[in-house]
């Protein structure tokens, strides 16, 4: 699986979502702002792999 980017009026972020969800870059964000995003993906995991699975497949 590819890893997700996430788009923010301040900056940007790519996460590693296995083996667990993890920051693998980003600019401009801050800590807070990097936590909020890592916690959004983090609770939305299961919605985000169908959702790639079904576009993708497999």
């Amino acid at each position: 699986m590819s890893p997700l980017h996430v788009a923010h009026p301040d900056g940007e972020a790519k996460f590693w979502l296995t083996p667990t969800v993890h920051l693998a870059t980003s600019t401009g964000l801050t800590s807070r702002q990097l936590a909020d995003a890592q916690r959004v993906v983090t609770n939305h995991l299961k919605e985000i792999q169908d959702a790639w699975h079904h576009h993708f497949g497999g």
